[in-house]
């Protein structure tokens, strides 16, 4: 558009990119649909945006150096620990079936474009990649069992640097063949060496930075910063060295990073993934804009059909074959056949060679992007429509988060934990004590038996279909580490505590936590575990009223004025709204309200009791600082 500043373009993309993930969390579809569409409004339809014009030499360097962040960031979540019962079935998808749906691509794309088969075999290598920059996205609408998440998640992310190598082993057949060396031995030699060169260089990285971070060499401000250059320089080296190699030194990178040991990467993950939020809303929009309708209208529907055949017969095919003999059942693997979608990495190569060809007098560089964006839209637009649907048809997909994991499982976190599961809800109760983990187990509630905050957790909390932490123990410590635990987990909407009698007794002074360390705080001003202790040894029971045109909640709390403590409220859609003094729920008609519920008592047994429960929670306190130091088994 003339007259419009790059700067104020390159802010346009980025509130576009924002508008798209937003718009795409309201309605639960996948935010990769909405950003192409923006990028085909404002580029071929409108003429606003011409990436080219907008960033000139630089848009390939800044492509590459962004899908070098984005794929070192999907490693980083890689664990092996996640993949152990799976390993048989993600190796073969990046070897068997990354080769099948290679030869089965390229002989497919021979027939329909009338291509010759050097060109067809690097066509084939770029559709042969996923990529995490479209996976991730569709896993977190979809949300597919954790078995089938972790084998996408572990495919689309290995599965990119092994296409661009086999992109790169083509094009140089090509290149050889043309220049009339011995095009195969160069090949093979080039195979090698991209595998050398980015596996050390990534292996090198890692150990670098891990030793760095293991030796406390870097201070916490510097070390996102720090992350970011190695990989960068990392990536630019090695691809310096041999052409494409440096997707795979990332890749190698993170992976290796993710499972060493004494080595914490939560804040550089954290800070990774807003960063990777970004790059993937700008990347889509940019190379969106770059098409056009005339080189899409040229391919026709021969890649039409292509798309069918790789959606319908080669991914299915290439799935099962590989999920033969494996644990995986024939509904696991049908939900992992439907998702493929292709993204960023076959973007972006495909525009590098598509250029390369073209300087070197070739007319097929434009066939190559016409059909690979071709199949990246048909693909992202099928797959996220419908991956919903079909998740759901064939019963892979987790249930919703709604549940909460209770830390405790003492008398009042196994009574808020019994009234949420009575309603049904999920609920988890954790606690490193025997005895209260069994008293649980009795009621009938799942429980785990350990620290909640400990690695033992982290590789053996189940947490599916559970949204929240409700954090119930009679230490404040014990609560304000599970708050800062957990926050990246639910996020910090739907962190929730019970207070403790010593964070009431220091509001406002110097001695009280921090409130960005610890949650909202259930009930009222003035309910603390104390209190909810010693209602619960008087025989107070959490129950549940409804709410009604003719019984208004300003009524149930009138009429039951000193003996009622609303904690939750159930809305029509069985929704669950925690009760917390800033952000109070506003009970309609037809609602539930959960509060604690006791019968009225004299003044005097009332103080006496609340003494009672004082001591006994100070009993509870000392036993879990006895308890601290035990492993949980």
């Amino acid at each position: 558009m003339h007259g419009i500043t790059p700067a104020v373009l390159i802010a346009a993309i980025v509130l576009i990119g924002f508008l798209c993930q937003w718009l795409a969390w309201r309605i639960k579809l996948p935010a990769i649909l909405f950003l192409l569409l923006a990028g085909i409004a404002f580029g071929p339809l409108s003429g606003a945006l011409d990436p080219d014009a907008l960033l000139g030499e630089l848009l390939f360097p800044v492509v590459s150096l962004s899908v070098a962040i984005i794929l070192f960031e999907g490693s980083l979540t890689l664990h092996f620990s996640e993949i152990r019962d799976l390993n048989a079935i993600v190796r073969r998808l990046v070897s068997i079936g990354a080769l099948l749906t290679w030869i089965l691509t390229a002989a497919v794309s021979k027939v329909l474009f009338g291509l010759d088969w050097s060109i067809a075999f690097l066509l084939g290598s770029l559709l042969v990649v996923t990529g995490p920059t479209v996976i991730v996205p569709m896993l977190r609408t979809v949300r597919p069992t954790a078995r089938i998440g972790n084998v996408l998640r572990w495919e689309g992310i290995v599965i990119d640097p092994i296409g661009a190598l086999l992109a790169v082993v083509a094009y140089e057949y090509i290149i050889s063949a043309q220049s009339g060396t011995r095009a195969l031995e160069n090949s093979l030699l080039v195979f090698f060496e991209i595998i050398v060169i980015g596996t050390s260089l990534g292996l090198a990285a890692a150990q670098l930075l891990g030793f760095l971070l293991r030796k406390h060499w870097l201070p916490e401000f510097l070390q996102n910063f720090a992350t970011i250059a190695l990989v960068l320089g990392t990536f630019s080296f090695s691809n310096q060295l041999e052409h494409e190699s440096g997707l795979l030194a990332v890749t190698v990178m993170g992976i290796y990073l993710a499972n060493m040991r004494n080595i914490h990467v939560d804040h550089i993950l954290s800070f990774k993934e807003n960063l990777t939020v970004l790059l993937i809303s700008g990347l889509f929009i940019l190379l969106a804009a770059r098409l056009e309708f005339s080189q899409l209208q040229a391919v026709g529907w021969a890649a039409l059909i292509l798309l069918l055949l790789m959606q319908f017969v080669i991914r299915p095919l290439m799935v099962f074959l590989c999920g033969y003999g494996t644990d995986l059942n024939w509904r696991e693997k049908a939900m992992i056949s439907w998702i493929g979608p292709r993204g960023i990495v076959a973007a972006a190569i495909s525009g590098l060679f598509a250029l390369q060809l073209e300087q070197r007098g070739s007319a097929d560089g434009e066939i190559l992007v016409a059909v690979t964006f071709f199949i990246i839209i048909g693909t992202v637009v099928l797959q996220s429509a419908t991956a919903g649907m079909v998740a759901s048809w064939l019963g892979v997909v987790e249930p919703a988060p709604r549940g909460a994991l209770i830390i405790g499982a003492n008398p009042v976190a196994r009574a808020i934990g019994e009234a949420l599961h009575k309603n049904g809800f999920t609920v988890l109760l954790a606690d490193p004590s025997w005895e209260n983990i069994r008293e649980a187990r009795l009621m009938g509630l799942p429980t785990f038996y350990g620290n909640p905050i400990s690695e033992h957790a982290d590789r053996n909390l189940d947490l599916v279909g559970i949204g929240r932490l409700i954090a119930v123990s009679p230490r404040r410590e014990d609560n304000v580490l599970a708050s800062m635990r957990y926050r990246h987990e639910f996020g910090r909407e739907n962190i929730y505590a019970v207070q403790t009698k010593a964070e009431a007794s220091s509001a406002g002074k110097s001695t009280a936590i921090s409130g960005s360390y610890k949650g909202e705080f259930i009930g009222a001003e003035n309910f603390t575990f104390t209190k909810a202790m010693q209602w619960v040894r008087q025989g107070a029971r959490i129950s549940s009223t409804q709410i009604s045109e003719e019984y208004s909640f300003d009524d149930f709390i009138t009429q039951n004025a000193g003996s009622v403590i609303p904690l939750f409220a159930i809305d029509k859609r069985r929704k669950l709204h925690v009760y917390t003094e800033l952000h109070p729920p506003s009970p309609k008609p037809g609602w539930q309200i959960v509060s604690l519920y006791r019968e009225s008592t004299e003044s005097k047994a009332e103080s006496k009791a609340e003494k009672k429960a004082e001591i006994e929670a100070k009993k509870a306190e000392n036993k879990q600082d006895s308890r601290k130091d035990n492993k949980p088994t």
